[in-house]
Protein backbone atom coordinates (compact mmCIF):
# COMPACT_ATOMS: atom_id res chain seq x y z
CA UNK A 1 0.00 0.00 0.00
CA UNK A 2 1.58 3.28 -0.84
CA UNK A 3 1.66 6.96 1.46
CA UNK A 4 -1.45 7.84 -0.30
CA UNK A 5 -3.39 5.16 -0.03
CA UNK A 6 -2.05 4.01 3.72
CA UNK A 7 -3.55 7.92 4.67
CA UNK A 8 -6.68 7.69 3.37
CA UNK A 9 -7.33 4.37 4.54
CA UNK A 10 -6.61 5.60 8.12
CA UNK A 11 -9.04 8.56 7.62
CA UNK A 12 -11.66 6.32 6.07
CA UNK A 13 -11.20 3.55 8.89
CA UNK A 14 -12.34 6.87 11.68
CA UNK A 15 -15.69 6.07 11.66
CA UNK A 16 -15.20 3.18 14.39
CA UNK A 17 -17.59 3.53 17.66
CA UNK A 18 -16.62 4.09 20.88
CA UNK A 19 -16.99 0.71 22.49
CA UNK A 20 -15.16 -0.53 19.34
CA UNK A 21 -12.38 1.87 20.43
CA UNK A 22 -13.26 0.40 24.61
CA UNK A 23 -12.12 -3.23 22.82
CA UNK A 24 -8.83 -1.91 20.96
CA UNK A 25 -5.41 -3.23 22.50
CA UNK A 26 -4.56 0.37 22.38
CA UNK A 27 -5.94 3.67 23.01
CA UNK A 28 -3.80 6.40 21.43
CA UNK A 29 -5.40 10.12 20.93
CA UNK A 30 -4.08 13.49 22.47
CA UNK A 31 -5.74 12.41 25.84
CA UNK A 32 -5.40 9.33 26.43
CA UNK A 33 -2.34 6.51 25.76
CA UNK A 34 -3.27 3.48 27.26
CA UNK A 35 -2.16 0.31 25.98
CA UNK A 36 -3.77 -3.50 26.56
CA UNK A 37 -3.52 -4.54 30.28
CA UNK A 38 -0.81 -1.90 31.35
CA UNK A 39 1.29 -3.31 28.46
CA UNK A 40 3.87 -1.26 26.02
CA UNK A 41 2.48 0.50 23.18
CA UNK A 42 2.68 -0.90 20.14
CA UNK A 43 4.74 1.67 17.53
CA UNK A 44 4.33 -0.06 14.51
CA UNK A 45 0.57 -1.02 15.11
CA UNK A 46 -0.01 2.90 15.43
CA UNK A 47 2.01 3.51 12.35
CA UNK A 48 -0.09 1.24 10.52
CA UNK A 49 -3.29 2.32 11.95
CA UNK A 50 -2.56 6.08 11.17
CA UNK A 51 -1.16 5.58 8.01
CA UNK A 52 2.26 7.18 8.94
CA UNK A 53 5.59 6.08 7.74
CA UNK A 54 8.51 5.14 9.88
CA UNK A 55 11.92 7.40 9.52
CA UNK A 56 14.21 5.51 7.67
CA UNK A 57 18.42 6.11 8.18
CA UNK A 58 18.31 7.20 4.33
CA UNK A 59 16.08 11.02 5.71
CA UNK A 60 18.61 11.13 8.93
CA UNK A 61 21.53 10.92 6.71
CA UNK A 62 19.82 13.83 4.07
CA UNK A 63 19.17 16.05 7.00
CA UNK A 64 23.32 15.72 7.82
CA UNK A 65 23.59 16.63 4.67
CA UNK A 66 21.92 19.53 3.46
CA UNK A 67 22.51 20.96 7.29
CA UNK A 68 26.37 20.07 7.61
CA UNK A 69 25.67 18.98 11.18
CA UNK A 70 25.53 15.69 13.27
CA UNK A 71 21.46 14.58 13.84
CA UNK A 72 19.99 15.55 16.75
CA UNK A 73 20.43 12.30 19.54
CA UNK A 74 16.45 12.27 19.15
CA UNK A 75 16.67 11.49 15.68
CA UNK A 76 19.76 8.99 15.77
CA UNK A 77 18.02 6.65 18.47
CA UNK A 78 14.38 6.76 17.25
CA UNK A 79 12.83 8.86 19.56
CA UNK A 80 11.82 10.54 16.63
CA UNK A 81 10.36 8.27 14.49
CA UNK A 82 7.45 8.65 12.46
CA UNK A 83 6.70 10.93 9.65
CA UNK A 84 4.21 12.42 6.95
CA UNK A 85 5.80 13.94 4.40
CA UNK A 86 8.91 14.93 5.86
CA UNK A 87 11.00 13.86 2.50
CA UNK A 88 8.97 16.46 1.14
CA UNK A 89 9.79 18.87 3.01
CA UNK A 90 13.57 17.95 2.49
CA UNK A 91 13.04 18.17 -1.36
CA UNK A 92 12.01 21.88 -0.97
CA UNK A 93 14.43 22.71 0.94
CA UNK A 94 17.15 20.94 -1.35
CA UNK A 95 15.69 23.02 -4.14
CA UNK A 96 15.98 26.39 -2.01
CA UNK A 97 12.42 27.37 -0.95
CA UNK A 98 11.66 28.07 2.51
CA UNK A 99 9.67 25.99 5.08
CA UNK A 100 8.51 26.98 8.89
CA UNK A 101 7.92 24.84 12.04
CA UNK A 102 4.84 25.12 14.35
CA UNK A 103 4.74 22.77 17.37
CA UNK A 104 2.81 23.68 20.88
CA UNK A 105 2.17 23.11 24.43
CA UNK A 106 -1.30 22.38 26.42
CA UNK A 107 -0.67 24.70 29.79
CA UNK A 108 -2.68 22.65 32.45
CA UNK A 109 0.25 22.39 35.42
CA UNK A 110 2.66 25.26 36.79
CA UNK A 111 6.01 22.89 36.03
CA UNK A 112 6.77 21.13 33.09
CA UNK A 113 8.24 17.02 33.40
CA UNK A 114 11.23 16.13 31.10
CA UNK A 115 8.46 14.79 28.43
CA UNK A 116 7.30 17.57 28.06
CA UNK A 117 10.63 19.47 27.22
CA UNK A 118 11.56 16.57 24.29
CA UNK A 119 9.74 18.28 21.35
CA UNK A 120 11.05 21.87 22.70
CA UNK A 121 14.21 20.35 22.50
CA UNK A 122 14.15 18.83 19.22
CA UNK A 123 12.26 21.55 17.73
CA UNK A 124 15.37 24.23 18.94
CA UNK A 125 17.10 21.47 17.06
CA UNK A 126 15.14 22.19 13.74
CA UNK A 127 14.85 25.77 14.27
CA UNK A 128 18.53 25.86 14.48
CA UNK A 129 20.06 23.94 12.09
CA UNK A 130 17.56 24.77 9.05
CA UNK A 131 17.86 28.88 9.97
CA UNK A 132 13.48 28.74 9.87
CA UNK A 133 10.70 30.67 11.64
CA UNK A 134 8.88 28.89 14.58
CA UNK A 135 4.95 29.38 15.93
CA UNK A 136 4.21 27.71 19.30
CA UNK A 137 0.71 27.67 19.75
CA UNK A 138 -0.28 27.94 23.96
CA UNK A 139 -4.01 26.12 23.92
CA UNK A 140 -5.15 27.72 27.15
CA UNK A 141 -8.19 27.38 25.45
CA UNK A 142 -8.21 23.82 25.12
CA UNK A 143 -7.75 22.95 28.83
CA UNK A 144 -10.43 25.29 29.59
CA UNK A 145 -12.51 23.14 27.88
CA UNK A 146 -11.04 19.91 28.94
CA UNK A 147 -9.94 20.31 32.59
CA UNK A 148 -11.31 21.73 35.13
CA UNK A 149 -9.87 25.66 35.37
CA UNK A 150 -10.65 28.82 34.93
CA UNK A 151 -9.72 31.00 31.84
CA UNK A 152 -7.85 33.12 33.98
CA UNK A 153 -5.74 29.76 35.85
CA UNK A 154 -5.76 28.80 31.87
CA UNK A 155 -3.95 32.06 30.93
CA UNK A 156 -1.63 32.00 33.94
CA UNK A 157 -0.18 28.94 33.10
CA UNK A 158 0.31 29.74 29.21
CA UNK A 159 2.87 32.61 30.40
CA UNK A 160 4.37 30.58 33.31
CA UNK A 161 4.83 27.18 30.79
CA UNK A 162 6.05 30.03 28.16
CA UNK A 163 9.19 30.56 30.49
CA UNK A 164 9.79 26.83 30.07
CA UNK A 165 9.81 27.06 26.37
CA UNK A 166 11.59 29.93 26.23
CA UNK A 167 14.36 28.44 28.25
CA UNK A 168 14.95 25.75 25.30
CA UNK A 169 17.06 28.03 23.71
CA UNK A 170 14.84 29.21 20.97
CA UNK A 171 15.80 32.38 18.77
CA UNK A 172 13.47 35.41 19.03
CA UNK A 173 14.21 36.39 15.72
CA UNK A 174 12.46 33.79 14.68
CA UNK A 175 10.47 32.45 17.08
CA UNK A 176 6.56 33.70 17.55
CA UNK A 177 4.72 32.42 20.77
CA UNK A 178 0.87 32.79 21.01
CA UNK A 179 -1.84 32.17 23.40
CA UNK A 180 -5.52 31.22 21.62
CA UNK A 181 -6.92 33.19 24.11
CA UNK A 182 -5.40 36.34 22.97
CA UNK A 183 -4.23 35.75 19.34
CA UNK A 184 -7.25 33.80 17.67
CA UNK A 185 -9.37 36.06 15.22
CA UNK A 186 -8.63 37.52 12.35
CA UNK A 187 -7.23 35.58 9.86
CA UNK A 188 -6.88 33.01 12.06
CA UNK A 189 -10.55 32.41 12.39
CA UNK A 190 -11.14 32.87 9.02
CA UNK A 191 -8.90 29.68 8.09
CA UNK A 192 -10.52 27.76 11.64
CA UNK A 193 -14.31 28.94 9.89
CA UNK A 194 -12.88 27.14 6.48
CA UNK A 195 -11.43 23.98 8.58
CA UNK A 196 -14.88 23.87 10.30
CA UNK A 197 -17.08 23.85 7.10
CA UNK A 198 -15.16 21.57 5.24
CA UNK A 199 -14.99 18.33 8.48
CA UNK A 200 -18.30 16.36 9.41
CA UNK A 201 -19.43 15.58 12.68
CA UNK A 202 -19.55 12.12 12.12
CA UNK A 203 -15.50 12.85 11.19
CA UNK A 204 -14.57 14.29 14.07
CA UNK A 205 -16.48 11.30 16.03
CA UNK A 206 -14.71 9.00 14.51
CA UNK A 207 -11.09 11.26 14.80
CA UNK A 208 -11.45 11.70 18.13
CA UNK A 209 -13.74 9.57 20.11
CA UNK A 210 -16.30 12.43 20.83
CA UNK A 211 -19.63 11.16 22.22
CA UNK A 212 -22.95 12.84 22.90
CA UNK A 213 -22.43 13.77 26.55
CA UNK A 214 -19.50 15.62 25.48
CA UNK A 215 -20.19 19.27 25.32
CA UNK A 216 -19.79 21.67 21.82
CA UNK A 217 -16.66 23.24 22.92
CA UNK A 218 -14.74 19.48 22.66
CA UNK A 219 -16.19 19.39 19.20
CA UNK A 220 -15.48 22.77 18.08
CA UNK A 221 -11.63 22.86 19.14
CA UNK A 222 -9.87 20.71 16.52
CA UNK A 223 -9.64 23.69 13.87
CA UNK A 224 -8.10 25.22 16.55
CA UNK A 225 -5.44 23.62 16.61
CA UNK A 226 -5.33 22.93 12.79
CA UNK A 227 -5.18 26.40 11.34
CA UNK A 228 -1.52 27.03 12.58
CA UNK A 229 -0.81 24.60 9.89
CA UNK A 230 -1.36 27.01 6.84
CA UNK A 231 0.61 30.44 6.96
CA UNK A 232 -2.24 32.89 5.94
CA UNK A 233 -3.19 32.24 9.68
CA UNK A 234 0.30 34.49 10.89
CA UNK A 235 -0.66 37.49 8.33
CA UNK A 236 2.31 39.45 10.03
CA UNK A 237 4.59 37.32 9.87
CA UNK A 238 3.62 35.79 6.49
CA UNK A 239 1.37 37.74 4.10
CA UNK A 240 1.92 36.75 0.38
CA UNK A 241 3.38 33.16 1.84
CA UNK A 242 0.51 31.03 1.06
CA UNK A 243 2.58 28.40 -0.41
CA UNK A 244 4.61 28.12 2.50
CA UNK A 245 5.28 24.71 3.78
CA UNK A 246 4.52 23.65 7.46
CA UNK A 247 6.88 20.90 9.24
CA UNK A 248 5.25 20.00 12.71
CA UNK A 249 7.33 18.13 15.63
CA UNK A 250 5.00 16.49 17.79
CA UNK A 251 4.79 13.36 19.54
CA UNK A 252 2.32 10.79 18.01
CA UNK A 253 -0.51 10.95 20.03
CA UNK A 254 -1.52 14.47 18.25
CA UNK A 255 -1.43 12.71 15.23
CA UNK A 256 -4.89 13.08 14.86
CA UNK A 257 -5.91 16.66 14.36
CA UNK A 258 -3.55 16.16 11.53
CA UNK A 259 -5.03 13.74 9.49
CA UNK A 260 -7.73 15.79 9.65
CA UNK A 261 -5.57 19.22 8.73
CA UNK A 262 -3.93 17.31 6.23
CA UNK A 263 -7.48 16.08 4.44
CA UNK A 264 -8.92 19.31 4.63
CA UNK A 265 -5.48 21.42 3.14
CA UNK A 266 -5.68 20.73 -0.55
CA UNK A 267 -9.60 21.64 -0.41
CA UNK A 268 -8.78 25.41 0.64
CA UNK A 269 -5.58 26.09 -1.54
CA UNK A 270 -2.62 24.76 1.17
CA UNK A 271 -0.34 22.14 1.26
CA UNK A 272 -0.58 19.57 3.83
CA UNK A 273 1.54 19.98 6.33
CA UNK A 274 4.12 17.35 6.98
CA UNK A 275 4.97 15.57 10.60
CA UNK A 276 7.66 14.52 12.74
CA UNK A 277 6.76 12.25 15.24
CA UNK A 278 8.27 11.13 18.65
CA UNK A 279 7.16 7.98 20.67
CA UNK A 280 6.39 8.72 24.37
CA UNK A 281 8.83 8.77 27.30
CA UNK A 282 7.90 6.34 29.65
CA UNK A 283 6.76 7.05 33.28
CA UNK A 284 9.86 5.96 35.57
CA UNK A 285 7.47 3.10 36.84
CA UNK A 286 7.46 1.40 33.57
CA UNK A 287 7.12 2.22 29.34
CA UNK A 288 3.27 1.61 29.91
CA UNK A 289 2.36 5.05 27.96
CA UNK A 290 2.75 8.56 29.09
CA UNK A 291 3.30 9.69 32.52
CA UNK A 292 0.50 10.90 34.64
CA UNK A 293 0.59 14.42 35.94
CA UNK A 294 -1.40 13.07 39.00
CA UNK A 295 1.34 11.27 39.96
CA UNK A 296 4.24 13.15 40.68
CA UNK A 297 6.56 10.43 41.63
CA UNK A 298 6.01 8.88 38.12
CA UNK A 299 8.12 11.82 36.30
CA UNK A 300 11.10 14.04 36.65
CA UNK A 301 10.15 17.61 36.86
CA UNK A 302 12.06 20.74 35.77
CA UNK A 303 11.50 21.82 39.13
CA UNK A 304 12.49 18.53 41.27
CA UNK A 305 15.79 19.52 43.12
CA UNK A 306 18.54 16.94 43.05
CA UNK A 307 17.58 15.43 46.21
CA UNK A 308 14.29 14.62 44.45
CA UNK A 309 16.01 13.46 41.34
CA UNK A 310 18.51 11.06 43.11
CA UNK A 311 14.74 9.92 45.36
CA UNK A 312 12.56 9.39 42.58
CA UNK A 313 15.42 7.49 40.39
CA UNK A 314 16.38 5.12 42.96
CA UNK A 315 13.44 4.42 44.53
CA UNK A 316 10.95 4.42 41.29
CA UNK A 317 12.53 4.07 38.59
CA UNK A 318 11.79 0.15 36.93
CA UNK A 319 15.26 -1.43 36.81
CA UNK A 320 15.76 -4.88 34.35
CA UNK A 321 18.15 -5.95 36.60
CA UNK A 322 18.29 -9.14 38.73
CA UNK A 323 16.80 -9.40 42.29
CA UNK A 324 20.04 -10.78 43.48
CA UNK A 325 23.59 -9.63 42.40
CA UNK A 326 24.54 -13.50 41.74
CA UNK A 327 21.69 -13.98 39.45
CA UNK A 328 22.76 -10.30 38.03
CA UNK A 329 26.39 -11.41 37.44
CA UNK A 330 24.99 -14.68 35.63
CA UNK A 331 22.29 -13.30 33.82
CA UNK A 332 22.82 -9.57 33.17
CA UNK A 333 19.83 -6.92 33.10
CA UNK A 334 16.89 -6.87 30.84
CA UNK A 335 17.57 -3.57 28.83
CA UNK A 336 13.81 -4.12 27.05
CA UNK A 337 12.21 -3.37 30.32
CA UNK A 338 14.66 -1.00 31.91
CA UNK A 339 14.04 2.66 32.81
CA UNK A 340 17.53 4.28 33.51
CA UNK A 341 18.86 2.45 30.23
CA UNK A 342 15.91 4.11 28.01
CA UNK A 343 16.09 7.53 30.24
CA UNK A 344 19.75 7.81 29.35
CA UNK A 345 19.01 6.86 25.72
CA UNK A 346 17.20 10.00 25.47
CA UNK A 347 19.62 12.12 27.32
CA UNK A 348 23.21 11.07 27.71
CA UNK A 349 24.95 12.31 24.69
CA UNK A 350 28.13 10.40 24.40
CA UNK A 351 27.25 7.41 21.96
CA UNK A 352 30.07 5.32 23.08
CA UNK A 353 29.56 5.36 26.51
CA UNK A 354 25.58 4.73 26.14
CA UNK A 355 26.84 1.69 23.91
CA UNK A 356 29.38 0.74 26.48
CA UNK A 357 26.40 1.05 29.51
CA UNK A 358 24.12 -1.13 27.72
CA UNK A 359 26.75 -4.06 26.35
CA UNK A 360 28.40 -3.63 30.46
CA UNK A 361 25.10 -3.72 32.33
CA UNK A 362 22.96 -6.43 29.67
CA UNK A 363 26.28 -8.49 30.58
CA UNK A 364 25.94 -8.28 34.26
CA UNK A 365 28.89 -6.80 34.60
CA UNK A 366 27.87 -3.31 35.93
CA UNK A 367 25.34 -3.75 38.27
CA UNK A 368 21.38 -1.02 38.66
CA UNK A 369 23.08 0.65 41.31
CA UNK A 370 25.94 2.63 38.89
CA UNK A 371 23.85 2.61 35.88
CA UNK A 372 20.93 4.69 38.12
CA UNK A 373 24.13 6.69 39.61
CA UNK A 374 25.26 7.73 36.09
CA UNK A 375 21.33 8.63 35.31
CA UNK A 376 21.24 10.79 38.06
CA UNK A 377 24.32 12.77 37.24
CA UNK A 378 22.51 13.05 33.85
CA UNK A 379 19.54 14.76 35.17
CA UNK A 380 20.50 16.64 37.53
CA UNK A 381 22.30 18.63 34.89
CA UNK A 382 19.96 18.85 32.76
CA UNK A 383 17.34 19.79 35.20
CA UNK A 384 19.81 22.22 36.74
CA UNK A 385 20.90 23.97 33.55
CA UNK A 386 17.07 24.25 32.49
CA UNK A 387 16.47 26.10 35.69
CA UNK A 388 19.05 28.26 35.22
CA UNK A 389 18.11 29.32 31.64
CA UNK A 390 14.23 29.07 33.19
CA UNK A 391 15.16 31.82 36.00
CA UNK A 392 16.80 34.31 33.49
CA UNK A 393 13.34 34.73 31.57
CA UNK A 394 11.54 37.59 32.75
CA UNK A 395 7.77 38.63 31.86
CA UNK A 396 9.46 41.25 29.35
CA UNK A 397 10.67 38.64 27.38
CA UNK A 398 7.69 36.47 27.32
CA UNK A 399 6.16 39.87 26.02
CA UNK A 400 8.66 39.92 23.71
CA UNK A 401 8.14 36.72 22.33
CA UNK A 402 4.57 36.32 21.88
CA UNK A 403 3.87 40.27 20.85
CA UNK A 404 2.10 40.27 17.35
CA UNK A 405 5.34 41.35 14.94
CA UNK A 406 6.50 40.85 11.72
CA UNK A 407 10.29 38.68 11.87
CA UNK A 408 11.96 40.39 9.00
CA UNK A 409 15.52 38.08 9.91
CA UNK A 410 13.26 35.10 10.11
CA UNK A 411 15.12 33.77 7.34
CA UNK A 412 18.35 34.93 7.25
Amino acid sequence: MDRKAAEIGALENENETQQDKDQEEQVVNPWEVSAKEGGKIDYDKLIDKFGCQRLDPSLIDRVERLTSRRAHIFLRRGVFFAHRDFNDILDAFERGEKFYLYTGRGPSSEALHLGHLIPFMFTQYLQEVFKVPLVIQLTDDEKFLWKNLTVEECRRLARENAKDIIACGFDIRRTFIFSDFDYVGGAFYRNMVEISKRVTCNQVVGIFGFIGEDHIGKYSFPPVQAAPSFPSSFPHLFSGKDNLRCLIPCAIDQDPYFRMTRDVAPRIGYHKPALIESLFFPALQGETGKMSASDPNSAIYVTDSEKDIKNKINKYAFSGGQDSIEKHRQLGANLEVDIPIKYLSFFLEDDAELEHTKKEYGAGRMLTGEVKQRLIEVLTKLVERHRRARAAVTDEMVDAFMAVRPLPNMFN
